[in-house]
């Protein structure tokens, strides 16, 4: 039997997905996004997992789109299948009540480092690099810049955009597109850390802000506070967010379910 392209592993509400076609550098073949999109929806719907850790098995994170597939099937159909395919892993990714971490070594390129920029987090190695390199082959990455757009500024999205540059793992942090960089053998331990202090937060809670987040900064400024103002009312209303501002007051350590 032909092994998974996506690997799902549990642990204590994190649920950690790795793209298993390391020796390949993890490309979204129609069968790795297949496999994503099911184990994503299957997440989106697991009140067990609070936070999830997109890893990847091999020395590089994700190269982007399968080349070597998309030209077997010269076709505009098929293409633009495969592109609203990937669209709908993105945005699920986006749009799921739990916030979902890259754990990010060598290589993101193209939709590889589209998928950085989809993540909610993102911590990288030292020896990570960075492109959306479609324009070398002569495609632009007009989906990745979506993505690329939204994380840094415009002048260096279009620059990234226009060159297929590569940028290291510095930079990428500078520009915003990762939030830590660290070493190799502390990627895990610096993930660990940042889980468990979503995990240490009521879920109801980091549900509600990560959807109202995305929907705001897409808004106009009046909508995304009045949008804003509404959420914090709904959440307000929470039972655990009635127990953190009660313990608060009384100055003690909130006792809810996370």
């Amino acid at each position: 039997m032909e092994k998974p392209y996506v690997l799902r592993s549990d642990d204590g509400g994190v649920a950690t997905l790795t793209l298993n076609r390391g020796e390949r550098f993890n490309p979204l073949s129609e069968e790795m996004l297949a496999e994503l999109l099911a184990a994503f929806k299957a997440i989106a719907q697991d009140e067990a997992v609070r936070v999830v850790v997109l890893a990847a098995a091999g020395k590089a994170f994700c190269a982007g789109h399968d080349l070597k597939q998309m030209r077997a099937t010269p076709e505009a159909a098929y293409y633009q299948k495969l592109f609203q395919q990937c669209s709908k892993l993105m945005l699920l990714m986006q749009q799921m009540p739990q916030p979902v971490i890259a754990r990010v070594q060598g290589l993101a390129t193209a939709a590889g480092c589209q998928l950085v920029a989809m993540c909610d987090l993102a911590v990288a190695a030292v020896d990570a690099r960075f492109a959306v390199s479609g324009v070398n082959v002569g495609l632009f990455c007009s989906t990745p810049a979506v993505a690329l757009s939204r994380n840094v500024s415009r002048k260096q999205a279009v620059e990234m955009l226009l060159t297929g540059d590569f940028i290291d793992a510095q930079t990428a942090l500078q520009r915003g597109l990762v939030n830590r960089v660290v070493p190799q053998d502390a990627l895990d331990a610096e993930i660990a850390g940042l889980t468990a202090s979503i995990l240490a937060k009521p879920a109801v809670a980091i549900a509600m802000g990560k959807q109202l987040f995305y929907k705001q900064i897409e808004m106009g400024i009046d909508a995304a506070y009045q949008l804003a103002g509404q959420t914090m009312a709904c959440n307000m209303m929470d039972d655990a967010a009635q127990e953190g501002v009660q313990a608060f007051i009384e100055k003690r350590a909130p006792s809810w379910k996370v």
